[in-house]
């Protein structure tokens, strides 16, 4: 190959690289073009069609109260009902109390699923089945158990002062004394037992892994008169109830067949079963009734002096400790009076203790000493007693003379 064929060859292939990279930069350009586009799409996309280009501030938009409650996806709790679409569809909810199917034997559960076979059977309108899982709150009980230890110690205080009434007034038997503080003794232990139960309970609230599931069957209605407009609200309302009423309590009917109980919950339960399921988070600390009970929706409250009920907080808890400390010590005492009473009586009751004590020897002793013996020992002992008592009605004869 001469040197001109060379030449030639080159310039082609120099063409043809010069060729694919200039079609490269138009490709190139092209992408960086469309990518462009894309980007002042994004940037312009839910910017009004007026709003000026140039004009780089945004308006702050304007969150109304209309916008927050037609976020939710009701409209209001009327009549044990959730009222929505503006008052033409109603909505009622049955609680279902749940069991134990896995420790069932097969005849109970194939009864149990027969009677749920009768109870689709007999729907002939739609329904829906909601499992909602929430913390177990021992407040309400720790309460309750608090105010029924309240009446417990109110009772045993009552009883306990009346029984150191009877002790000091010395009116009653050993016997009835005996029965009156086994009686005390008994509702002290019940006390005992209330407030451990108390502790005890209080510290399994700690543990927030406690959950139990609530299980409803929800049904809806949309009255057939909800387009006429000579109903207003108010009728459609009472026509709603009606029909919901009736079909809340033939479902009620047909799962008490399967052994499940179940309840219409009124307009409360309602509220907080809204109130969970938009505050799934919330409202395993922070409840309904507490969230009431703060206010939360006001703007401002007036509350007492922090101090003022701080005060008033030490007042109450010294006045109790007074009043368990004065009946401990009440206690103390009339066990110490007790005591004392019982060795005095010993003292008094010493020398025939001892005389007797002395005579029992003796008869244990009767057949190593001989009869003749024994009985000889037992007149000294009488002798002796008769003697002692002698002086002492005479030391009493004496004493009654100087006064």
């Amino acid at each position: 190959m001469s040197s001109d064929q060379i030449t030639n060859l080159l310039s082609v292939i120099l063409f043809v690289m010069l060729g694919i990279l200039l079609l490269l930069l138009i490709i190139y350009g092209f992408l960086k073009y469309k990518e462009k586009t894309n980007d002042n799409k994004r940037t312009n996309y839910n910017v009004p069609e007026n709003e000026n280009e140039d004009n780089k501030s945004k308006q702050p938009v304007d969150y109304t109260k209309l916008s927050i409650y037609s976020f939710m996806k009701f409209d209001k709790i009327q009549d044990n009902m959730i009222v929505t679409k503006n008052g033409k569809k109603f909505i009622m909810v049955v609680e279902c109390q749940g069991i134990n199917y896995d420790l069932m034997s097969g005849v109970e559960k194939a009864s149990v699923e027969q009677g749920f076979l009768q109870f689709l059977n007999t729907l002939r309108y739609p329904v829906q089945l909601y499992v909602q899982t929430r913390t177990v709150n021992l407040g309400n009980s720790i309460q309750n158990y608090k105010t029924r230890l309240k009446q417990i110690e109110n009772r045993f205080i009552s009883k306990q002062i009346d029984f150191n009434n009877r002790v000091n007034s010395g009116q009653y038997t050993e016997q009835e004394l005996q029965r009156d503080k086994l009686e005390l003794t008994r509702e002290k232990n019940l006390y005992e037992y209330g407030v451990d139960i108390i502790n005890n309970t209080e510290r399994m609230s700690l543990n927030k892994n406690i959950l139990r599931k609530h299980y409803y069957v929800i049904l809806s209605t949309i009255p057939e008169e909800a387009n006429n407009p000579n109903f207003g609200k108010e009728e459609l309302a009472e026509i709603a109830f009606s029909e919901l009423y009736t079909k809340c309590q033939t479902a009620i009917g047909s799962l008490g067949v399967c052994g499940i109980n179940g309840k219409i919950l009124d307009s409360n339960e309602l509220a907080e079963l809204l109130y969970v399921a938009y505050n799934r988070d919330e409202s395993e600390t922070y409840g309904m009734e507490r969230a009431l009970n703060a206010r939360y929706d006001e703007l401002y409250s007036i509350g007492q002096d922090v101090l003022d009920r701080k005060m008033k907080a030490l007042d109450k808890k010294i006045e109790e400790e007074a009043i368990r400390k004065a009946n401990n010590m009440l206690m103390e005492a009339v066990e110490e009076t007790k005591k004392e009473k019982e060795v005095k009586k010993k003292e008094e009751n010493m020398n025939d203790l001892i005389s007797r004590m002395a005579k029992m020897i003796i008869d244990d002793n009767e057949d190593y000493v001989g009869s003749k013996i024994a009985d000889i020992a037992r007149n000294k002992i009488d002798e002796e007693n008769n003697k002692k008592g002698g002086e002492t009605d005479g030391k009493k004869e004496n004493t009654n003379t100087g006064n």
